[in-house]
């Protein structure tokens, strides 16, 4: 039987995965955490809040009223929504923005007392957001966290063509030998965790692309000339991303036009008989819009339900309380349903608990990837070099290789950036450094002169 590891085309693909896993496993022990976390943003959110919740509901006040105490309580603040409260013991929140910036949700009993406030982005999920979108250092962990999912998608493709069966059994295939202990039961669960978790792990991976920096840029950019476009972006992405629930961009913004003349208890009786997932929540008019320009002149319900298809809105005029429009999902773009719905699968939110649990079974198989790879890799490093698998010496048969990264270069731009800074460094760099080249596994060229 041939040894695959002699084989040009085998040669080249491994060293691909093992320098695309080498440099991603951090970000998917971070990632997968963080991530796995955040599925349960619902839970965590109304666990911070319990102390809202199941209050007395003798002598209640209306929304008017409890928007009244909340503004009293903070002085100069501007009234940006109010968020319908889920039960009739629920605190209603009003989300304010400060005068010397921030925001705050405030609690207010159903008697129309402050009984608690809330820094937005002092919220536990808001916390595990930032650290999962930007490794808590801004546009560069962004930039960071694109880069890794590139090489992750990388890596994962390279790995199903490592795990590939070529006439074995099922076993170490299908099911991990662990009654072999030591290298081979490690080998064998990196590679059958990695072929059962592989399709989920592109999905989340491509449904992270709209969030991110370049990629989101690029695609905010072809949908903008294609035509693709349909109302407004609800998805952060691209170059606006900082922005979107930033709390110096949403801060103190005094609503503009005059003030409305109907009631915002009117507003909450018609909204209660639309059925709004929640958290439902009715901005004033001319109120900030964290996805586009502000609210008009009009009263507006919608949500902030993770669940994409189920947002929808509801505007009402200012002076008779009557509808006045509405606009919903199935009128969206049909890319902006894609990423919408993909948006919900990998927040967890698309079809409930089931969703979660999915989701982070997915978290779990990519933090026991990451695990078992880095102890392989532990186990056959030599003390003097890397580790890395030995290069091909017939580059002549790997015009395919070549294609594919070419492909990944195009739809990923990030990759093909990172993949001419190796190709400048490696002509450049290396040869001027045979001792890193040795060590990194890398054939030292002539230095250019």
């Amino acid at each position: 039987m041939t040894d695959i590891n002699r084989i040009p085309l085998y040669r080249t693909i491994w060293r691909w995965h093992f320098y695309a896993g080498l440099f991603v496993i951090p970000f998917i022990l971070i990632l997968s955490v963080t991530g796995a976390a955040y599925l349960f943003k619902p839970q965590i959110d109304r666990w911070e809040e319990r102390a809202w919740r199941g209050l007395p509901t003798a002598g209640a006040v209306d929304a008017d009223a409890q928007v009244a105490a909340a503004l009293a309580a903070y002085p100069g603040a501007a009234f940006q929504y109010y968020r319908i409260p889920e039960a009739s013991g629920d605190a209603a929140v009003v989300h304010l923005g400060l005068a010397k910036g921030g925001m705050r949700d405030v609690a207010v009993s159903p008697q129309g007392r402050v009984i608690g406030s809330a820094d937005p982005d002092s919220r536990i999920s808001a916390w595990l957001s930032r650290i999962h979108g930007t490794l808590l250092i801004g546009r560069t962990g962004r930039l960071l966290v694109e880069l890794a999912a590139s090489w992750a998608i990388v890596m994962i493709l390279t790995g199903l063509y490592l795990w590939w069966p070529r006439g074995r059994g099922a076993a170490g295939v299908v099911w991990p030998r662990l009654s072999l202990g030591g290298r081979a039961m490690l080998r064998d669960l990196h590679a059958v965790t990695g072929f059962w978790v592989s399709g989920l792990a592109l999905v989340l991976l491509f449904t992270a692309l709209p969030w991110t920096d370049v990629w989101a840029s690029g695609f905010r950019a072809i949908r903008a000339e294609m035509g693709w476009v349909s109302g407004v972006q609800e998805w952060k992405g691209g170059a606006d991303s900082h922005a979107i629930h930033d709390g110096r961009a949403m801060a103190a913004t005094v609503p503009s036009g005059p003030p409305p003349r109907a009631r915002l208890d009117y507003i909450v009786m018609r909204a209660r008989t639309e059925h709004m997932p929640a958290p439902a929540i009715i901005q004033p008019p001319g109120a900030p819009n964290a996805f586009g320009p502000p609210n008009g002149n009009v009263w507006t319900l919608t949500t902030l339900t993770q669940n994409r298809p189920q947002v929808r809105k509801v505007s009402y005029d200012p002076a008779t309380s009557l509808e006045v429009s509405r606009s919903g999902f199935a009128e969206k773009h049909a890319i902006d349903r894609v990423v919408g719905y993909g948006i919900a699968w990998h927040e967890g939110q698309l079809f409930g608990l089931a969703n979660q649990v999915i989701g982070t079974l997915t978290a779990l198989a990519l933090f026991t990837l990451a695990i078992s790879g880095f102890l392989m890799w532990r186990r056959r490093k030599p003390d003097d070099a890397i580790g890395a698998p030995p290069p091909s010496r017939d580059p002549a048969k790997l015009r395919g290789i070549a294609a594919i990264i070419l492909l990944l270069a195009v739809l990923l731009p990030l990759l093909a950036a990172s993949l001419i800074l190796l190709w400048i460094v490696e002509r450049l760099v290396l040869p001027r450094l045979p001792h890193v080249a040795r060590w990194l596994g890398v054939v030292a060229r002539r230095p250019v002169r």
